[in-house]
């Protein structure tokens, strides 16, 4: 028996570096670095563990759709383990929101062929979180999210959520689409071994016209959302500093500022 696993991926901008927007109000991605989404490692790494503890033979295969540099991510996955990567660029994709992401990556999962697509809980630029979802959706596939435990087992995938007043075992049959939380085990460093094989690993690039979808269904123009203003957040400035001069009077002033903030 095997077991298809298709991990998505995101390349996002470094959020050490100076992030702001284009004139077109879409993420400038180019004066920033960019790498693998931290939270898609965690993704990389269940699906990694869900093959080493797996008496079936086991491929698993990273997914991710962005522009040329996007490659970077997905030798990062290899690196890690993974045996190989689809890469989805056209110059269309330009701007496209969660819904269309979704659209663009049901398809590739669906060419690719796959009986468990694993998602980090999260990207760290867009932080929606719900492409996990749309893509079950789109996939006509249960979904189990925001799993910060999970195991396959004859044909049934098991994990466990975490609530802030409760836990939930939950479990869907396969195929289904997943995603895991920061809770869910730290990913794996690539070892030196890792990052020679990930050259010798396949990539395929595909386009649009690879997954039988047309210009007008992603990019800026068939969005449902869109950002209609941004202000650059104002630079810091020095901090109010609450003096006691030992008459007791320090802890008044702290509770006044405080409640001239809304703190309290």
């Amino acid at each position: 028996m095997s077991l298809r696993i298709v991990v998505t991926v995101k390349y996002v901008p470094d959020a050490t570096g100076d992030r702001h927007f284009a004139d077109d109000l879409t993420v400038d991605r180019d004066d920033v670095d960019g790498l693998l989404s931290e939270l898609d490692e965690y993704a990389v790494e269940q699906a990694l563990q869900i093959s080493e503890n797996s008496d079936d033979d086991v491929e698993v295969t990273v997914l991710t759709v962005g522009p040329e540099d996007a490659k970077d991510a997905l030798r990062k996955a290899l690196s890690m383990g993974a045996d190989k990567a689809i890469h989805v660029e056209d110059d269309d994709l330009h701007g496209t929101d969660a819904i269309g992401t979704s659209l663009v990556l049901a398809k590739a999962v669906e060419k690719a062929g796959y009986d468990l697509v694993i998602s980090g809980m999260a990207s760290t630029d867009g932080t929606m979180g719900v492409v996990p979802a749309l893509l079950a959706e789109r996939l006509g596939v249960p979904q189990v999210t925001l799993l910060s435990e999970v195991s396959v087992e004859d044909g049934t995938v098991k994990g466990r959520r975490d609530g802030d007043s409760a836990t939930e075992q939950l479990e869907a049959s396969l195929p289904a689409v997943v995603s895991v939380t920061d809770q869910s085990g730290e990913a794996r460093y690539p070892s030196f071994k890792g990052i020679m094989a990930a050259k010798k690993k396949p990539v395929q690039s595909w386009d649009l016209s690879d997954l039988d979808l047309e210009a007008e269904q992603v990019g800026l123009a068939g969005s449902y959302t869109t950002v209609d203003s941004a202000t650059e957040r104002p630079a810091r400035t020095a901090g109010t500093i609450v003096k006691d001069e030992g008459e007791g009077e320090g802890g008044k002033q702290l509770a006044e500022f405080l409640a001239s903030q809304k703190f309290i």
